[in-house]
C-alpha cells in the first residue's frame, strides 16, 4: 500500500519537475543566460550607416569607434559599482550604466565628461534638477545625459518596429531616466537591436530591447555641433 502511494504520488511530482524546469530554462534564456541565434543587418537588408566624422583620425568613423569603445566594456565586464570618486573616473573594474557611454565616447576620442561639464557651467537652466554642480558625479547620471543628448544629438525613433532606424553606437535612455546604453551590431530574429549596458546583469551584450521601455533614443553627429564643445579625451 505503501508503494502504491509513493508512485501515486511521483505521477505528479515528475510533471511538476519538468514544468518547473522548462520555466527555468525559459526564463534563463529571456535573460540571456543561454545564447540565441544572432543576426545583423544585412539579414535584413539594411545598411549600417557610418558618420561623416573620425574625430579621433584612427580611421575609423565616429558611429563604428562608439561601438568598439561599447563592446569593450561589454568585454572588460566590470563589476556594477556606482561610487562616487573625486576626480570623476572610476577605476576600469567597476562601472554602470552610464559608464558605458562615457568610454564609449572616450574610444571615439571625446571626453564626454568635459562635455557634459561644460554644458551644466554653460547652460544651467537646461539642468535644473542640479543645485550644485559636482563635475566627479554629474556626468555619471542618466538625467544629466538625457539633457545632454536631447540638446546636442540627433533624437530618433522610440519605436523597436521601425528596425531600420536603429544603428551601432545610437544612444538609448531606459525607463525615465534610469537606464541607458548603446546600440549594438548584433540584432535578435526580428531584426531588432541588442544593447550594450551594463545593469549588473551577467551578459552585457543582449537582448534587452523588448523588454525595457524604450524613453529616447539618439544619434551624435559631431559635424552638427560647434567646436567649442568637442573636447579631446
Amino acid at each position: 500500500m505503501r508503494m502504491k502511494r509513493i508512485k501515486k504520488s511521483l505521477y505528479w511530482l515528475i510533471p511538476l519537475v519538468v514544468v518547473l524546469l522548462l520555466a527555468s530554462m525559459a526564463l534563463l534564456k529571456y535573460f540571456g543566460h543561454f545564447p540565441l541565434k544572432t543576426y545583423t543587418a544585412a539579414h535584413f537588408g539594411i545598411e549600417t550607416a557610418a558618420s561623416s566624422v573620425d574625430f579621433d583620425g584612427d580611421g575609423i568613423d565616429d558611429y563604428a569607434d562608439l561601438l568598439a569603445g561599447a563592446k569593450l566594456e561589454a568585454i572588460r565586464h566590470p563589476r556594477y559599482d556606482g561610487s562616487y570618486y573625486k576626480g570623476g573616473y572610476p577605476p576600469e573594474e567597476i562601472g554602470v550604466c552610464t559608464d558605458v557611454i562615457w568610454r564609449a565616447f572616450r574610444e571615439a576620442g571625446y571626453s564626454l565628461k568635459e562635455m557634459v561639464d561644460w554644458d551644466i557651467a554653460q547652460n544651467p537652466d537646461r539642468y535644473p534638477q542640479i543645485a550644485e554642480p559636482d563635475p566627479n558625479i554629474d556626468f555619471r547620471r542618466v538625467q544629466n545625459l538625457l539633457i545632454f543628448f536631447k540638446t546636442y544629438a540627433k533624437e530618433l525613433t522610440t519605436d523597436i518596429e521601425k528596425i531600420d532606424q536603429w544603428q551601432p553606437g545610437d544612444i538609448v535612455v531606459f525607463n525615465g531616466t534610469k537606464h541607458i546604453g548603446i546600440v549594438s551590431n548584433l540584432r535578435n530574429k526580428k531584426g531588432q537591436p541588442y544593447i550594450i549596458h551594463n545593469g549588473g546583469q551577467p551578459v552585457r551584450e543582449e537582448n534587452y530591447l523588448p523588454r525595457a521601455k524604450v524613453t529616447a533614443h539618439f544619434r551624435f553627429d559631431a559635424d552638427l555641433i560647434k567646436e567649442d564643445i568637442l573636447f579631446i579625451y
